[in-house]
């Protein structure tokens, strides 16, 4: 059983700031021992596309930060380059991005380093003999690290389910490559329903889209299955279809949310901030109205623990009418399912835990 521990945003009787419960929670959950002196240490986040304003606040990330440069190490903020067209396709972009956000050293403390380099080639294959993959492709910088503190803004996502430390690990630590091997899956098209904007073609970063004659053609070979022709299509008329592919999706993702901690045990450590839930990943240009009330802030060693007392503290809650929350309201029910019908957070959870990423069972320490 590992311990996750948890703060609410309860501040009023006890005079503490968000501030004050982050640095609080990375010392009851021992995350100092995770980072030693000397230590590169990564502290990957995502800083959210250009448009969206619910990423993770870069002064939280500051208090991170500076824990760890008190422990002797040498802090940087990374995170890797996307799979689709958008501000953070490349190194440059991206560090422009997360400038604009506030990850300017002035505010969060640490140089931004996109760790899989300035085009997404800097990376190496890490073996896990898994299901899906035996070897899968990890951002170099993130293998360069000594240690690595992983901090998620938990949200929805249109695959995964929800986007919490796993898919922070495993979609996040890998370049476009390893991220086009995660998805895998191709979309269908409903060719009655194409009214030949060509949208779709706009989107598409691999020019697997075209429009003839009036109508989408979709070429497979050229697809990398990143979604972004889904998202855009104004009728519906692309999809993927989730009752085939969801289930071996989150296998691929946690092999590689176990590719990108193989070779550091006991170095990793976690904190996720149940804050902003909202339906969407913050890939997105732009933010969605939350689905639940914010939460609070958890700790841990293992990124199974973490998320499952996430995922259990979100469905915990009454879910907010007129959003795009359509089903599950009640506490106890499955909020993201409510959001994703098609998705299954439960089977990431257990995927990860049966493959040894970490433990489903864990014990809630409030501090």
């Amino acid at each position: 059983m590992a311990d996750v521990y948890f703060a609410n945003l309860r501040a009023r009787s006890h005079h503490e700031s968000k501030i004050q419960k982050i640095r609080r929670l990375f010392d009851a959950a021992g995350l100092g021992e995770v980072v030693r002196p000397g230590d590169l240490t990564a502290v990957k986040l995502h800083v959210g596309e250009r448009g969206c304003d619910t990423y993770l606040h870069p002064v939280f990330a500051r208090q991170v930060v500076d824990k760890v440069k008190e422990r002797g190490a040498r802090p940087f903020i990374t995170d890797t380059a996307t799979l689709y067209a958008g501000s953070r396709a490349d190194a440059v972009g991206h560090t422009v991005t997360a400038i604009e956000h506030g990850f300017a050293y002035a505010v969060a403390g640490a140089p931004v380093i996109v760790a899989d380099g300035l085009s997404g080639g800097y990376w190496r294959e890490v073996a896990v003999d898994g299901k899906h993959f035996r070897s899968v492709r990890i951002a170099g910088s993130i293998l360069d690290a000594d240690s690595m503190i992983i901090l998620s803004h938990v949200k929805g996502h249109d695959t995964a389910g929800v986007g919490g430390a796993i898919k922070n690990l495993g979609m996040g630590c890998a370049p476009p490559s390893g991220k086009a091997e995660q998805h895998a899956a191709r979309p269908c098209l409903e060719g009655e329903n194409c009214i030949g904007c060509g949208r779709c073609t706009l989107v598409c970063p691999q020019a697997a889209m075209t429009v003839v004659e009036g109508k989408a053609l979709f070429n497979p070979e050229h697809c990398v299955g990143c979604g972004d022709c889904v998202r855009a299509c104004p009728e519906g008329a692309i999809d993927f279809d989730w009752t085939t592919e969801i289930r071996p999706f989150l296998e691929r993702l946690c092999e590689y949310a176990l590719g990108a901690v193989r070779g550091k045990p006991g170095r990793v450590g976690y904190i996720n901030f149940l804050l902003n839930i909202t339906p969407d990943c913050d890939c997105l240009p732009w933010s969605d109205a939350a689905i639940v009330p914010d939460i609070g802030i958890l700790a841990s060693t293992d990124p199974v623990a973490i998320d499952r007392a996430s995922i259990d503290l979100i469905n915990g809650q009454q879910g907010f009418a007129g959003t795009h929350l359509a089903a599950n309201l009640a506490p106890g029910e499955d909020k993201f399912k409510g959001v994703w019908d098609y998705t299954d957070d439960d089977y990431q959870i257990a995927y990860a835990a049966a493959i040894g990423l970490g433990e489903a069972v864990y014990r809630l320490i409030e501090v």
